[in-house]
């Protein structure tokens, strides 16, 4: 049986439309008025608004308080000079934001660097409006493509990132960031994944799959959940490639971080390649945690 990534998801189609109106998922208006008064989203530029926005930031993702994930003089800067700082507020409280600045081509691309939702926000489908927000505005200051680099070992990131949003793969980045100093060391390397989102184009429909199919090769080894193998010498350029990921990578970090650093070490053999290597289509993800990439050169003919 054929599989979509995008069963029991809203469909795309319709998504594609809304595109003109970038907050209507969140119930707001182009114009940053909520047709339920609720969601709001605009850009920030005065000190309260991004002081704010740096807190909503902390909450997120808890850094170290010497080392803040985005200072208020950097958010300043960048709203400053025109760059994308943004904000989604929940009845007045900003509950998420997302913050961006111009890269090569230049005049084409807006590289978005963080996107976040704080816990006040989760449920109102920020993230995705967020998302739709950012598209409409970089479409109306002429650009053609977004940039962003997610953990591609996150799933529901996966997800959100290709089928949802409809964004592809460029690059393999090997320990991006550096290491996060966590112990074990070398336990959470910051591989990523660096995408792709053409804005000239509406959000494709997820195309659908059949990862149990003939023809098909699974590059991770699972027979041994302590030890994930990637296995990147059973791709051919007429298979179609499942690559699986940990349904929760994070929760493994904290309860088995040995295991989780080698699904690192076994992703990036799997993964790697295939996004640096030739072009395949379709690339998405399951809802059941894995990579799919369509054949280089077709099935083989019979």
């Amino acid at each position: 049986m054929a599989l979509s990534p995008a069963d029991s998801a809203p469909s795309q189609s319709s998504r594609a439309q809304q595109t003109s109106g970038a907050q209507q998922t969140s119930g707001a208006q182009p114009d940053g008025t909520g047709a339920s008064e609720r969601v709001v989203i605009r850009e920030l530029t005065d000190a309260a608004d991004l002081t704010a926005l740096a807190k909503v930031f902390d909450d997120v993702w808890r850094p170290d308080p010497t080392n803040r994930t985005m200072d208020i003089e950097s958010l300043r800067v960048l709203a400053h000079t025109g760059n994308y700082v943004v904000g989604a507020f929940i009845d007045g409280v900003l509950a998420g934001g997302s913050i961006g600045f111009f890269g090569a081509p230049v005049g084409q691309t807006l590289h978005s660097h963080l996107t976040g939702v704080s816990r006040l926000g989760r449920g109102h489908n920020l993230g995705y409006a967020l998302k739709l927000y950012q598209r409409q505005w970089a479409i109306d200051r002429g650009l053609s493509e977004i940039t962003w680099t997610f953990d591609p070992l996150v799933s529901r990131n996966a997800y959100f990132n290709l089928v949802k949003l409809g964004a592809r793969p460029r690059e393999y980045l090997v320990d991006f960031y550096g290491e996060l100093g966590i112990e074990p060391a070398g336990t959470d390397a910051t591989d990523r994944l660096f995408m792709s989102w053409p804005l000239d184009i509406p959000i494709p429909d997820a195309p659908v799959v059949d990862p149990g199919g003939p023809g098909v090769v699974y590059t991770v080894d699972l027979q041994d959940h302590n030890h994930p193998q990637g296995k990147p010498e059973v791709v051919t350029d007429a298979a179609t490639v499942v690559v699986p990921v940990p349904s929760d990578i994070e929760s493994m970090r904290r309860t088995e971080p040995i295991v989780a650093a080698r699904w690192r070490v076994a992703l990036r053999e799997a993964l790697a390649p295939l996004v640096n290597g030739a072009e395949r289509a379709p690339v998405t993800f399951l809802r059941s945690g894995a990579y799919v990439f369509g054949p280089v050169c077709g099935p083989a003919e019979e």
